[in-house]
């Protein structure tokens, strides 16, 4: 027992430090991130983009991959997640930093809407609130910092507060929490981060061979050294895969209505719904179309379509402590009140 207690409190210990130092990692980790998509956006227009056809036609098109690439990470990294002790992010009224946001879609009988403030119950959207099963979120109390959260909510050990629908903490790429308020942009980022280097990959591969002197063109006429060129091609072919297999298990997430760290609960429960005999159903869940709807928040009740392509900013379609469900859902069905997992750390004490 007492060793068990050692090799519990050497573990903790461990796991503690390095919080602390990819806490303490992060500026560092953004900083290197931003230098290499920049030197690869360089080493395109460079390089590649020279080489490629209809030049009136694809520069807009390069730039406007660009520019999504870069303002999505900007603003994951800057946007807080939704520290459930804190006030959400509001659009300002004042030009020219209004310009930066995306104004709601209007309804096809230009009734009024409040999309861009949140509503009594949290809810944004007028035009929703008839169509979908929107609740109020059940509040409990955190055993690690003591704040009131709504459900969705997670605490984070390395920023040591809770974050509404808490997803991650990524101090490698954005050095912060993903949550409700910048998920999207995270998303958004890695969308574009994997087109960018797939186009980089499949348009600059003749320059790659010629780079590494597998061409008959002997001489490099461009400004870029041979070497930036080169490592970049070949982080573009990690990045793409790596991650676009994220991107892929994030939408799939998305689109299963629940976060990684829900993923993960949701597996427990279904089996001990299993050992009862019952099924468990995700209240959250309301069909694939509809989650992705909600997530990019976009279409009836939201935002345009074009916000997918051009980066403005937009909220969300919660305030994190309202809901939209099943129709006759007010909670998940296959787990019982007292059964929903903690994000508590075990108790030394009580090994």
């Amino acid at each position: 027992m007492l060793c068990q207690k050692c090799v519990v409190r050497c573990f903790k210990s461990l796991e503690k430090a390095g919080d602390r130092l990819t806490g303490a990692a992060g500026p560092f980790f953004v900083t290197f991130a931003v230098v290499l998509i920049s030197t690869g956006t360089v080493c395109f227009f460079d390089v590649i983009y020279p080489t490629l056809p209809f030049k009136l036609l694809t520069a807009p098109i390069c730039i406007l991959i660009a520019l999504n690439m870069f303002t999505h990470y900007y603003l994951v990294c800057t946007i807080p997640p939704g520290f459930v002790d804190a006030e959400g992010p509001q659009p300002p009224k004042t030009f020219p930093k209004r310009l930066l946001w995306a104004s709601p879609k209007r309804s096809t009988d230009d009734y009024a809407y409040r999309a861009l403030s949140p509503l009594e119950n949290g809810f944004r959207g007028d035009e929703r609130t008839g169509r979908l099963n929107v609740t109020r979120a059940e509040i409990t109390k955190c055993r690690k910092c003591g704040q009131m959260r709504p459900e969705r909510a997670h605490h984070c050990r390395i920023c040591n507060r809770c974050v509404m629908k808490y997803d991650h903490h990524c101090p490698v790429r954005i050095n912060q929490c993903v949550g409700v308020y910048n998920e999207r942009h995270f998303v958004m980022f890695m969308m574009y981060l994997c087109l960018s280097t797939a186009l980089y990959v499949l348009l600059g591969y003749q320059q790659f061979l010629n780079a590494l002197g597998l061409s008959f063109q002997i001489l490099w006429p461009y400004h870029v050294p041979v070497i930036a060129y080169l490592l970049t091609f070949i982080l573009s072919c990690v990045l793409c895969f790596a991650v676009g297999i994220m991107l892929i298990v994030a939408l799939w997430s998305v689109m299963k209505g629940e976060t990684s760290v829900e993923a993960q609960d949701h597996e427990i429960y279904r089996k001990v719904a299993l050992s009862r005999g019952e099924a468990f159903i995700n209240s959250y869940d309301l069909g694939k179309m509809q989650n992705l709807k909600l997530f990019f928040n976009i279409g009836e009740g939201g935002y345009p379509i074009y916000t997918l392509f051009i980066p403005f900013r937009i909220l969300p379609y919660t305030d994190g402590r309202s809901w939209a469900r099943r129709e006759g859902f007010e909670r998940h069905r296959g787990v019982r009140r007292g059964e929903e997992l903690t994000d508590d750390e075990i108790d030394e004490n009580d090994l």
